[in-house]
């Protein structure tokens, strides 16, 4: 009996010991062990995630692999141009569609450590292409680290090359990971037409703008309609509902106090507002003209409130004391013909105090460049927008009302049954009808975009 015990425990421990020499030998898992090669990796725990989830089993030369995937996916980062993404970031350098067929069709010639090698640089390359596509490459919200050791509302790159590689539509899997938000198919849509007719690398300076646009809209996370987009080069805001898009003009921020570029959601707006001044506009605009003019306050329709935020009594010594201690007191703009936000404000939650609204200078939406405002979005024909909203929202019996409130001056908050999204993005290119239009740069900010590409040439 203790002769069989000590057979049985010399049996397991060589089985063991075999399962561990087979786990050593797997070349994939010995190179993905090897820190020197997952210093060569964009997405090293993505591709350590996507080789355990296949066993550690090749991807790209598997003899169970659907017939021409490997083909189709190296062709796929050969033609990534086509997406506006740079070829230098694939590792094509070293992985090609020739090398591919080279190590498939005649493994005599090569080791395979270098089959393994050139297996998992490719898996790499498509995991990077995929969140190049859908977060691109720039995100100011998410680095590549980020986006190696984190779920990002449930994407994952390795699980869509994954889920691909079972899929019958290896490409259409990949590629849907795009945005779909109307302003980047239509830049998509161009790019295909140009290498329709020219299947070549067109030169970079006649598609840098398209493509540091295309890489801000990857930037935006939501994708669903109804939207709310404002272009701020463009001065313009678009209300995307399901079957149609709304124009309208906009005013937004001048260099010097620039509209922040944001997402949010628009959770109801109210009319006739009463206008609590920023502290900076007070101090730095309005006091000097109130102590020049005290009849300034009561000609807009402003009031003055102490730190417990009650009105104060403008008196000459209490202007001398505003004036020393001006940081101790606010000022509001009471609801009117001539209130700064109109007669509508729409609220959506950020950080930067900013929102969009009427306004009582309407014929400054007569000129042709806008960037007039503190910050703020003021919108040409605010009570049209507001009406679509309510429409949208199934709330269209609210309309009079709301029509009455804006006409009379009246308060009245409606707050949406299903918040309608609102992206403030910049965008110095559009497609429209086919064609590129451009805007002007106001803010400066395609220059430094521009050289983070130029340093990662094609």
């Amino acid at each position: 009996m203790k002769a069989l015990l000590t057979f049985t425990t010399s049996l397991f421990c060589a089985v063991m010991l075999l399962a561990q020499d087979l786990k050593t030998s797997n070349p994939i898992t010995s190179l993905l062990a090897e820190n020197t090669n997952l210093t060569k990796l964009h997405y090293p725990q993505s591709v350590i995630r996507f080789y355990a989830k296949n066993n550690t089993e090749y991807a790209w030369f598997d003899a169970g692999e659907k017939s021409g995937q490997s083909e189709l996916a190296m062709l796929l980062l050969e033609y990534s141009y086509r997406f506006g993404l740079s070829l230098s970031d694939y590792h094509l350098d070293v992985i090609s569609l020739e090398k591919l067929r080279k190590l498939r069709d005649k493994p005599t010639e090569t080791t395979q450590k270098e089959k393994a090698m050139f297996d998992i640089l490719m898996t790499d390359a498509l995991i990077t292409f995929i969140n190049n596509l859908h977060f691109g490459k720039y995100n100011p919200s998410y680095s590549s680290s980020y986006i190696d050791t984190n779920d990002i509302k449930e994407f994952r790159a390795e699980n869509v090359l994954q889920y691909a590689r079972q899929h019958v539509d290896f490409l259409k899997v990949i590629v849907d990971v795009q945005p779909t938000i109307k302003a980047y198919t239509d830049f998509q849509d161009y790019l295909n037409a140009l290498y329709a007719e020219n299947d070549c690398i067109t030169p970079q300076s006649e598609t840098q703008k398209i493509i540091i646009n295309m890489e801000r809209l990857r930037w935006i996370n939501n994708q669903n309609i109804p939207y709310i987009l404002v272009n701020i080069p463009s001065y313009t805001l678009e209300f995307h509902q399901k079957d149609s898009v709304s124009d309208f003009k906009v005013i937004i921020g001048k260099p010097s106090t620039k509209t922040p570029v944001l997402e949010s959601n628009i959770n109801y707006f109210t009319t006739a507002p009463d206008w609590k001044v920023p502290q900076g506009i007070f101090v730095k605009e309005m006091l000097p003209k109130i102590l020049k003019n005290s009849s300034y306050l009561a000609d807009h329709h402003y009031s003055v409130y102490d730190k417990h935020g009650n009105e104060v009594e403008i008196t000459s010594s209490k202007l001398k004391e505003i004036r020393q201690n001006p940081y101790k007191y606010s000022i509001r703009q009471s609801s009117g013909c001539d209130n700064a936000l109109g007669a509508v404000v729409f609220r959506f939650e950020n950080s930067y105090g900013v929102y969009l609204h009427d306004t009582s200078q309407k014929q400054l939406f007569n000129k042709s460049e806008r960037a007039l405002s503190h910050g703020c979005i003021r919108v040409e024909n605010a009570k049209e927008l507001a009406s679509l909203i309510l429409k949208n929202d199934g709330s269209k019996n609210l309309i009079p009302n709301l029509e009455n409130a804006m006409a009379e001056y009246k308060r009245k908050d409606f707050v949406l049954k299903q918040p309608v999204p609102i992206i403030i993005t910049y965008l110095t290119r559009l497609i429209k009808d086919g064609k590129p239009i451009f805007y002007k740069d106001i803010y400066h900010f395609d220059d430094s975009l521009e050289n983070k590409f130029n340093q990662n040439k094609y």
